[in-house]
């Protein structure tokens, strides 16, 4: 099989259908899916002509434009593994990831940083011009070989890069209804980059595996305008990071009249976001958790969604459970390790020159999430928190989550976490921190009135802003490292 081929065997059936729309608040940049696939097998064979062989890396520095997705299929479709990065790591960051990956070409647009590493250079001004070259054909083999490489976000140390094989895109499958409810018909309107691997999944490649129609906003657009451009556009799906369903809901706008419900994922949903989206907008707001190793496995839907202070269910095919400590699945109602198995299609090949921590990931046929959760008897998850995020009050293991949510409920909390935090050798306490105007003996009355004694922050540190990983969530870590006393 070949990733590529797969994403776009739908839309080979209708070339004259609507595949992409970059849209913006004065035009919209179109393409067919006659255009698409065209551009994606004359890079194939661009690539192949500058020199570049099966198997190859290729660095993609590229900005928030169709550039990013083409580059990134063309190279599938032709064997060679693309790596994406974020435009917006710096010179330092991007050198360490091309020391990592070590590629034999960077693909680079204007004004990106660039790694020093003797690969050559690609630009994006010669990358276009490969669209109009004849179509390569697309690179069959293996099922289990390496199509690409992503990073972690690093939210529990430092960024690892995750290898994952051609077979990856058919585990997406399951996320078509146990988390989208998407099909031929919808437009999903995707609020985040091209090169953020949750727009590359969610927002291009799974509407384009059904023959669907992706819509990006343009470079420059503003949060505030997604509501007027989805309903301007017809836009049926909307998915976006919690932060950005935040500041939409900042503003008065009329609802998209084709929109049926809209889906988050990247970080942790605050249940009085959920509610005031949907008091909003009459559609449902589902979330999705996952992680770099598999993507999302466990989701609300539109046909399921997910109970009040849960993350929703296993989506469908998938085999997930709660180990314990020893690697045995626990009780329903048990709190534990929370686990995929072996066999899942999605599943990662491995950390790229790391086969010792690739196999301290799993214990026997189960690979460790690295998240606390809870199953409950219907088989919907409660997470509760990073292995390494959860935090001992007292000799008792608190999840932040659990304090989070209540603490969110002030209207005035703004951003908020809650983290451990060393204050002497073996001794430490738990901390919150919020970004809002809400007064701090409110936040603590909250707390006291809610909360067991063990639970409740005993330091309330307010904030300009959270620190956050490159892909948004919220980083404890760094928390953890700023406002701690002595080495925990």
């Amino acid at each position: 099989m070949n990733l590529a081929e797969h994403v776009l065997r739908a839309g080979a059936a209708t070339p004259d259908k609507l595949a992409l729309s970059v849209i913006g608040p004065a035009r919209a940049e179109r393409w067919s899916y006659g255009r698409l696939i065209a551009a994606v097998r004359g890079t194939a064979t661009g690539l192949l002509r500058a020199g570049l062989q099966p198997g190859d890396r290729v660095l993609l520095r590229l900005g928030n434009r169709p550039a990013f997705p083409v580059a990134y299929l063309g190279a599938i479709a032709a064997g060679i593994v693309p790596v994406p990065s974020s435009a917006l790591l710096t010179t330092r960051e991007i050198d360490k990831l091309a020391a990592e990956i070590d590629p034999a070409m960077v693909i680079a647009g204007d004004g990106v940083a660039l790694p020093d590493h003797p690969a050559p250079v690609l630009s994006e001004s010669v990358l276009a011009g490969f669209a109009d070259l004849p179509p390569a054909d697309f690179a069959q083999g293996d099922p289990d070989r390496l199509a690409y490489i992503v990073y972690t976000s690093g939210s529990s140390g430092q960024p690892r890069a995750v290898m994952h094989a051609h077979r990856a895109i058919l585990a997406r499958q399951m996320m078509f209804q146990g988390w989208y409810g998407l099909c031929d018909q919808d437009r999903l309107l995707h609020a985040g980059a091209f090169n953020w691997t949750f727009t590359l999944g969610t927002g291009l490649m799974d509407p384009w595996t059904l023959g669907a129609t992706a819509l990006i906003p343009a470079e420059g657009v503003a949060i505030e305008q997604i509501p007027l451009l989805a309903a301007r556009h017809g836009a049926t799906i909307l998915a976006a990071a919690p932060g950005v369903f935040r500041r939409m809901l900042r503003v008065e706008w009329a609802n998209p009249p084709e929109l049926r419900h809209a889906l988050t994922a990247g970080e942790r949903l605050d249940p009085g976001l959920r509610k005031t989206w949907q008091d909003r907008t009459g559609g449902g707001l589902h979330e999705a958790m996952g992680a770099s190793e598999i993507s999302t496995f466990i989701s609300g839907s539109p046909d399921r969604p997910a109970p009040e202070g849960t993350a929703g269910y296993p989506q469908p095919g998938r085999r997930v459970t709660v180990l314990d400590d020893a690697g045995s699945p626990l009780p329903q109602g048990q709190p534990g390790l929370l686990a995929v198995h072996r066999s899942d299609p999605g599943l990662f090949l491995g950390y790229l020159d790391q086969p010792e921590d690739t196999a301290a990931r799993f214990l026997g046929d189960w690979f460790i999430t690295g998240d606390q959760a809870m199953q409950a008897e219907d088989g919907a998850i409660t997470m509760l928190g990073r292995s390494d995020d959860i935090m001992n009050a007292g000799g008792f293991r608190v999840a932040p989550p659990e304090i989070e949510e209540l603490l969110s409920t002030h209207p005035e909390a703004g951003d908020l976490a809650v983290a451990e935090l060393a204050v002497g050798p073996g001794s430490s306490i738990i901390a919150a921190f919020w970004t809002g105007t809400a007064p701090e003996a409110q936040l603590r009355a909250l707390a006291e009135a809610g909360l067991a004694r063990y639970k409740q922050p005993r330091d309330y540190i307010r904030v300009d802003a959270l620190p956050r990983t490159p892909t948004g969530k919220i980083n404890r870590r760094a928390l953890r490292q700023a406002y701690s006393k002595v080495t925990a």
